[in-house]
């Protein structure tokens, strides 16, 4: 496995950045659009996702990172939910439902194997290196 450098080399806040477009692209037309409420919410839960990955993964600590990813994985949910939402008001078809929310839960999941590797991983994050040993 090679050495992660950037918060951009991570496959789950690539995935995440591509869900967001996906959101923005849904939330954009029709009836959705105008209803400000869960168009907003829902953006900025996707927001939310692919930011603290981000913000998680500058902080340089894992314990800080792993929190980060935790705040993440529940806007994965939140997502989710509010997909149900729109949904039910007619504003996505079923199949959009079905690709956004596939997205989402593989987000989830790729956060939630992120998390666990970072549990039983050794290393304490670029931050520690310089005052170790």
């Amino acid at each position: 496995m090679s050495r992660i450098e950037r918060f951009e080399d991570l496959e789950a806040w690539k995935l995440a950045r591509v869900l967001t477009g996906l959101i923005y692209n849904v939330t954009g037309i029709g009836e959705f659009n105008r209803d400000f409420a869960l168009r907003d919410q829902l953006r900025r839960a996707s927001i939310s996702i692919v930011s603290n990955i981000a913000e998680g993964f500058e902080r340089d600590g894992d314990k800080e990172f792993i929190q980060f990813l935790s705040m993440a994985k529940g806007s994965c949910g939140e997502v989710r939910a509010q997909l149900y939402l729109a949904l039910d008001r007619g504003y996505i078809s079923q199949e959009q439902f079905s690709q956004l929310c596939s997205k989402a839960v593989e987000l989830s999941r790729m956060i939630s194997g992120l998390i666990q590797y970072l549990k039983s991983s050794q290393l304490s994050g670029r931050k520690y290196k310089a005052s170790a040993g």
